[in-house]
């Protein structure tokens, strides 16, 4: 009788630590993500639009929701790991033409951006006096 008592306590450990594990898995989680052309409102409406279609299409919705931080150049996202990683995020930025911490945009959808999207090294950014990182009236 005791050591069904036993195994029956260690079974429900067993199930509980493992319910436990897959609630951890779907626990949602936040990353910021550095971006060297991401500075003003036309970048930020182009990456909301194609994150929105990914999210959709490609990521089983998996990011919840993200926040700009274009004086900084960052994208705070709020995502669930079993449904999306890190990497397809940046993947996504990427796409977008935007690059993503270490990962740099795709080059030929680069190239289509406007001049305020661009890199600083390529000459683009906000312009000296001009602030582009407040949405136009």
């Amino acid at each position: 009788m005791k050591r069904n008592i036993v195994l029956s306590i260690f079974l429900l450990i067993l199930v509980a630590s493992k319910i436990s594990a897959q609630v951890m898995a779907n626990k949602p989680q936040w990353v910021t993500i550095k971006s060297g052309n991401l500075r003003c409102w036309e970048c930020k409406e182009r990456l909301d639009g194609y994150l929105l279609g990914e999210n959709r299409a490609n990521m089983d919705n998996g990011m919840l929701q993200w926040k700009f931080n274009l004086i900084n150049g960052e994208l705070r996202v709020q995502f669930l790991p079993d449904r999306v990683s890190l990497d397809d995020i940046r993947t996504a930025m990427n796409n977008a033409g935007f690059d993503a911490d270490t990962t740099k945009a795709e080059p030929s959808v680069y190239a289509k951006l406007p001049p305020s999207c661009k890199r600083i090294a390529d000459g683009g950014g906000p312009k000296k006096g001009v602030p582009c990182h407040i949405q136009p009236d």
